[in-house]
């Protein structure tokens, strides 16, 4: 699929691109993204950095692309071929940079991506009255749990952060509560991309991964330490398992174990960024954490037990606004509970899941992780694991090794509680 993207809303002259208008509104069979961004960040009379904006550009011609073509339309029934020109403020710098991002974004997606850049990007001018937050950091707040204990602990240890979020159905009420009830108070910028595709739309959406941290580093170019030349942490709050996120079987591989917060993926962008000169360093403090241990270690007991069944961790949250007890984030996040001692008021769609039946014990996600808890313990982690931790820029083996032990310790453990076998 070939996407040619830039603000300039003017037909063009392959009929065989989609064209998208980035930060203006779609005609016709266009499509179209993120003009409240740039309309929330000029309201708010925010400057950031020119390769900031760069940065967000391509990853929002990313996320249209990953939503406009359809994984069952390939021949492979996922693996899909782009061919994305992005207009941006700096085309010379990003072009060295093409094949670094095309690898960093098909390691996160599993596609085949080509980037290339042409001049014309948006690179908004400074307002005339520029305001500069005097927040030390960026913390990204989803409305989930991890990114809840991490704002709460930022806060805790003495940081100022400023609150981003990707405003999402069903959790952004909880972003704002979070943000506002939390330490008094944080300064908070919930931003939407808008993504509006002209046909069918593509589920699994993986590259939005890549939008999070571009919004994170356009926030962050915007503090007043920033400007002043300092460097600025984005904090991207996950704990170890999910962020390694091993395939629990044969059949999950790939992108179809999600890759949001991996630190192979991590690593691949902030080459990037710092190539940009761009003075923002990723973060993922709890990186070696399991859930249970971020909850049990969490900084304020009080705070968490309040507000952390209010938090979404269901990979199918959106479909009902209910968390369904039986998908892996969902184990993971009861398994975390009942690690950590607190009293899990969430209430799930599929409570018991030790009944057999298609709908319990039976359903893939709970049998996926009943099959990896029982060839573990029959091979041994390292035989399950394979090459799981095998990627150019994991160099610490042995400590995510057992970061993924003790997680699947947490799923062991609920399932014994809930009679599964």
């Amino acid at each position: 699929m070939k996407l040619i993207c830039g603000p300039d809303d003017a037909p063009i002259a392959d009929n065989d691109a989609l064209h998208v208008v980035l930060y203006g509104q779609r005609k016709g069979e266009q499509a179209s993204v993120g003009a409240a961004i740039r309309y929330n960040l000029h309201r708010e009379r925010l400057s950031a950095a020119p390769l900031a904006w760069d940065f967000l550009s391509i990853a929002l011609s990313a996320i249209t692309a990953d939503k406009a073509s359809l994984r069952s339309s390939s021949a492979d029934g996922w693996t899909r071929e782009f061919d994305v020109q992005v207009a941006v403020g700096d085309p010379d710098f990003w072009n060295t940079q093409s094949s670094a991002l095309q690898s960093a974004i098909a390691f996160l997606t599993t596609d085949r991506w080509t980037f290339s850049f042409v001049t014309g990007g948006l690179v908004p001018p400074a307002p005339a009255k520029l305001v500069l937050p005097d927040e030390d950091c960026v913390v990204l707040v989803s409305g989930g749990l991890d990114s809840l204990i991490g704002l709460i602990d930022r806060i805790e240890l003495g940081f100022k952060p400023l609150v981003v979020s990707k405003t999402v159905r069903g959790d952004g009420d909880k972003q704002i509560d979070f943000a506002k009830s939390i330490g008094g108070g944080s300064k908070h910028l919930q931003l939407n991309d808008n993504c509006d595709v002209p046909y069918s739309q593509e589920a699994s959406q993986r590259a939005r991964s890549l939008l999070f941290l571009a919004l994170g580093v356009l926030a962050a170019s915007t503090l007043r330490r920033y400007h002043a030349g300092e460097s600025v942490t984005l904090n991207v709050c996950e704990n170890g398992f999910i962020a390694l996120n091993p395939p629990l079987t044969g059949a999950r591989i790939g992108s179809l174990s999600t890759r949001t917060a991996h630190p192979e993926f991590f690593h691949r962008i902030q080459s990037l960024i710092s190539a940009a000169n761009l003075r923002v360093t990723i973060e993922n403090p709890y990186r070696l954490k399991t859930k249970g241990e971020m909850m049990r270690e969490c900084r304020d007991q009080g705070v968490l037990n309040d507000e952390a069944s209010r938090s979404t961790s269901c990979g199918r949250f959106q479909r009902t606004y209910r968390h369904c007890g039986r998908c892996i984030p969902c184990q993971v996040r009861r398994g975390a509970f009942l690690a950590s001692g607190h009293n899990d008021r969430t209430e799930y769609h599929y409570e018991k899941l030790g009944q057999s039946d298609q709908d319990h014990a039976g359903f893939d996600d709970v049998r996926s992780a009943a099959m990896a808890i029982a060839q573990i313990a029959e091979d041994g982690l390292d035989a399950w694991l394979g090459s799981a931790l095998t990627t150019p820029n994991m160099t610490d083996g042995p400590t995510y090794r057992s970061v993924i032990d003790r997680g699947i310790a947490e799923i062991a453990a609920l399932h014994q509680i809930c009679g599964v076998k």
